[in-house]
Parts: C-alpha cells; sequence; structure tokens
C-alpha cells in the first residue's frame, strides 16, 4: 500500500496513557481502569481500550494513501483519503466492544485462552467518515445490494497489520454485502474519532466501523476491500472469535461447526467498584454501563444488593439528567447506557448487576453455562463483593 507501511518490530510505537492497565506490551493491549471508563459517555481517545495483533503500522506519506476495492464487481477502483471525503460525512456514536472484555472472570471457572480483559474493553466513540454503502454505490453497487452481478455477497476489510496468526499475513474480517450496503446499519468508512483524525493506536488514516457487532470485525489501518462470495476466510474469522459450548476443548473443537461471531449479547458491568470493596458508609452510589448488539436498546438494569434474591432496577441515561429511552430516536441506538443506583449496604455483601434488552434478552445468571475455550462473550451477571467498615481486607 503506497503511504503505509508495517514495521517489523515495536521500536515505533505511539506513546499511551499512563493510566491504561497493560495486558501486553508486545502487540500492544490495554484498557482504562473501571471508574475512569464510565466518566465519560464518550470515552476519550488516549482511554479508549487497545486491542492490537502486531506493530502499529505507520502513515509515510497520506497524498499517496489509496484504499482498493475490488473482486466480485465490475468496476475496480481505488480511492484516496480526498475521494473518501467527497462523500456525505456522517458522525455515528457507537460503542465497541471486544469479544474478549471480561474474559479473566471467565478464566476463573475453568483456563482460557486470550488477552486477559477485565471489564473495560469496551468504549463508546462518535466515529467519522463516509458510509460504506456510499463508497460502494460509487464504484458502482447499488444500496441494498444483496448479491453483485459477479456472485459477490461479503465485503472483506484487509489491513496492512501483520499478524503472526495469519502466518504474516494481513489481518482481515467481513461482513455480509446486504449490511454493507444497507445504509440504516450505518456501517462506516471512518477517518475521524471524537472530532479529531483517528490516531494510529485507532486505525489511522481509514478504518471500518461495524456498529452493534464485535469489535474484531471493524478492521483498521485499510489497505483493502475485496467483495468475495464467500465469508472472509482469515485467522480471526475462521478460527477465533466463535462461540462453542462448554463441552468442547483444544482436543476436540471443530472449527467449521460454528460460524463467525458477529452481533454481541447484552451485557452490563458495575464499574464505580472492583471485584472487592471496602466501604466506610452503609449508603453507596452504583454505576456502570450496559449494552447490546445488534442495534438493540437496553429495557432496563437490575440490581441486587444480596447476591440476586431481591432487585430493584437502576436509572439508566446517555445524556446526564435526561432519561433514557431505549428506541427514542433521541437515544444513540449503537451505543451504550449508564447505570446508576444508590442503595443502602447495612451489611458485607455481594452486589449484581444484569441487564435486559429490547428484545428481552437477559444475561446468563452464572459464568459455567456459557464457559467457552477462548473465553469471548462473558456476558453472565455482574458480581461485586462489598464489605462495611473501616479496616483493611
Amino acid at each position: 500500500m503506497p503511504g503505509l507501511t508495517g514495521p517489523s518490530d515495536y521500536s515505533q510505537e505511539p506513546p499511551r496513557h499512563p493510566s491504561l492497565r497493560i495486558n501486553a506490551k508486545e502487540p500492544f493491549n490495554a484498557e482504562p481502569p473501571r471508574l475512569a471508563l464510565i466518566s465519560s459517555y464518550v470515552t476519550p481517545v488516549d482511554l479508549f481500550y487497545k486491542r492490537n495483533h502486531g506493530p502499529i503500522p505507520i502513515v509515510d506519506d497520506i497524498e499517496r494513501y489509496r484504499v482498493s476495492i475490488s473482486g466480485l464487481m465490475e468496476n475496480p477502483k481505488e480511492l484516496s483519503m480526498t475521494d473518501i471525503r467527497k462523500l456525505p460525512k456522517y458522525n455515528v456514536t457507537a460503542t465497541l466492544q471486544c469479544a474478549g472484555n471480561r474474559r479473566t472472570a471467565m478464566s476463573k471457572t475453568r483456563t482460557v485462552k486470550g488477552v486477559g480483559w477485565d471489564v473495560a474493553a469496551i468504549g463508546n466513540a462518535i466515529w467519522g467518515g463516509a458510509k460504506l454503502a456510499d463508497v460502494l454505490e460509487l464504484v458502482g453497487i447499488p444500496k441494498l445490494t444483496t448479491t453483485t452481478t459477479s456472485g459477490g455477497k461479503h465485503v472483506e476489510f484487509v489491513s496492512i497489520d501483520i499478524c503472526k496468526e495469519e502466518n504474516g499475513g494481513p489481518y482481515k474480517a467481513s461482513i455480509p454485502l446486504n449490511q454493507a450496503t444497507n445504509s440504516e446499519a450505518d456501517v462506516l468508512l471512518a477517518y475521524e474519532m471524537n472530532g479529531e483524525p483517528l490516531n494510529r493506536d485507532h486505525g489511522y488514516p481509514l478504518r471500518s466501523i461495524v456498529p452493534g457487532v464485535i469489535g474484531a470485525r471493524s478492521v483498521k489501518w485499510l489497505d483493502s476491500i475485496n467483495i468475495i462470495a464467500e465469508e472472509c476466510q482469515g485467522f480471526f474469522m475462521q478460527k477465533d472469535y466463535k462461540m462453542f459450548p462448554p463441552s468442547v476443548n483444544w482436543e476436540n473443537i471443530d472449527w467449521s461447526t460454528r460460524r463467525p461471531q458477529m452481533d454481541f449479547p447484552v451485557q452490563c458491568a458495575i464499574c464505580s467498584l472492583e471485584d472487592v470493596n471496602v466501604v466506610k458508609h452503609e449508603k453507596i452510589t452504583i454505576s456502570g454501563y450496559a449494552v447490546s448488539g445488534g442495534g438493540r436498546g437496553i429495557d432496563r438494569v437490575d440490581l441486587s444488593i444480596d447476591g440476586g434474591k431481591t432487585w430493584v432496577e437502576a436509572s439508566r441515561y446517555q445524556t446526564t439528567g435526561i432519561k433514557y429511552i431505549a428506541g427514542e430516536t433521541s437515544s444513540d441506538k449503537w451505543a451504550w447506557v449508564f447505570f446508576t443506583a444508590k442503595v443502602d449496604i447495612p451489611q458485607s455483601t455481594e452486589i449484581v448487576a444484569k441487564a435486559v434488552d429490547t428484545a428481552a434478552n437477559v444475561q446468563p445468571e452464572n459464568v459455567d453455562v456459557i464457559w467457552n475455550l477462548r473465553g469471548i462473550l462473558n456476558t453472565s451477571w455482574h458480581r461485586v463483593d462489598v464489605r462495611v467498615g473501616h479496616s483493611n481486607l
């Protein structure tokens, strides 16, 4: 790719915020502290979780940068950033979540393989760019196309990012063509994050944003876009990010029996408290985030201060002071919701949070029933322990 290079080592990594919790240094994977995560509805760029598979690519000449669009289509083209910026710009507020979010808690049941994320491998940003549906229309693929005349049914995003999992090849993933050509799906070729140009960690100069879908499909540092007949055959689509039952282990796994994970299930986490806490006062505030994939809103968040025996409903909001109503046009349908409640804690206890989305999907009570060998999609009830007293643990 002219103007874009993939370094062979980690000597030219960008600076990162000192408060990030580093889960892996090379490649760099890190998440913010829980409390920092809910300090702002729109996550600051430097506190947005970092998920990488290799050294961060470098753009040495933005004027020469091109993204090629080819494959099962009639008019392959190369587009410059100027070409893409000429298209209507859209700002889409969307939450990205790594499929491995909350993996650490899942590994306490049985060991899993993957980066040990706490609850903050998630973030919400205002992504700015051209809709993919407009870009594809520009190269001759009409809106709401399901299959091209040449038999293309999927759109594959290919990065300049070089991954050992791909045997030294680029990171890649795909989405169905009917999603890519649907303007209502809000899939973007994004060049801005929170009103500023993408930084290197988050895909500069151009990345895909696929709202409501696990973060692994929002490919950074775009090199090319391919129109293909079958879904992407790369490692991260075919041998990773698939949901298996608890009975499957590394000795009996058959990757072909499961489809690649796309939409993520309903999820919530308490961020105002750590896993174990000592509080000096009996009245405390419980706050966190809730989100569901596929554009589904959050119908309610239930909190229990007695380990799940009784429940109270938390208030929900996206804009401070304004009650959130799922499905209203004033709500950001691809974005998380914050929840909060003040509760009396008369004695040491376990606090539990669970969310319900607008399709009445609810989080499972225990992690055991959704345990899987890759440790993805831990959406079990989120639990924290609170001890009332003045002493140290």
